[in-house]
């Protein structure tokens, strides 16, 4: 039909599509850089981006830390080399890192996990020269926490303990369960997911350093001490840089 909008689907290849070639028109992306990719349906447009610059010749000696087990076979099937942050050619830093996320506020900050990949996205994120979120408009909201869920990777064995905690600080918390398996998500790291949601606006870089200090909590999906730049698809099928 005439004029019909972009599904969502497509709105995340077009932003996806419009920040890789953006960042390699610039520079920020090319040969030899150290690049984090990250995990989800917003994210995996832009790994194969990627994938097609890396085919092409155009990013020789490109070096890439995948965010999740999804990320990192992705990566293999599309010919994109892939390290540990830990590998000698990366040496614990990254140039870029670039990924998705679930919700982003007035100042760009985050909440990321949905796909339970916070840990290692944060780990490569925070130790990023360089971080770029790619999203639809969707994504974009006044406060974090109290529409999204937040997600809090925790060792099983402190899930009451750590559920308690999180009422203390206002928080309503729910065991993410399996889609397909029988009984709860388990991280790639071996974890388990909690949930969270607060009925009124929080301090996303107080409640980050909080709910960190909580004793089995791993990690939790408030992304407020990095800032970004984002790209947002708007509904048009436009692009804005922000």
């Amino acid at each position: 039909m005439p004029n019909e909008k972009p599904s969502k689907d497509e709105l995340k290849r077009i932003v996806a599509r419009a920040a890789i070639d953006d960042l390699f028109a610039s520079g920020l992306i090319a040969g030899g850089t150290r690049i984090g990719l990250g995990t989800g349906s917003t994210a995996m447009p832009a790994v194969e981006r990627v994938g097609e610059l890396v085919r092409e010749g155009k990013l020789p000696g490109l070096r890439a830390v995948a965010t999740s087990f999804q990320t990192r076979a992705a990566c293999e099937e599309l010919g994109i080399p892939v390290l540990s942050m830990n590998a000698r050619e990366v040496t614990g830093s990254l140039d870029i890192a670039i990924d998705g996320a679930d919700e982003i506020d007035g100042k760009k900050r985050l909440i990321k996990g949905g796909g339970a990949a916070l840990l290692l996205e944060k780990i490569v994120a925070y130790n990023a020269a360089r971080f770029v979120i790619i999203a639809d408009e969707s994504k974009v909201v006044d406060t974090l926490g109290t529409g999204f869920r937040l997600p809090v990777e925790i060792v099983p064995e402190a899930r009451l303990a750590v559920e308690a905690a999180l009422r203390r600080l206002g928080a309503e918390s729910v065991l993410r369960e399996g889609v397909r398996k029988a009984g709860p998500v388990v991280t790639d790291n071996g974890n388990h997911i909690l949930d969270c949601l607060w009925q009124a606006p929080v301090d996303p870089a107080r409640m980050e350093a909080e709910i960190n200090a909580i004793v089995g909590v791993v990690e939790n999906g408030f992304f407020a001490r990095v800032t970004p730049t984002v790209y947002v698809a708007r509904a048009d099928g436009s692009v804005e840089k922000r």
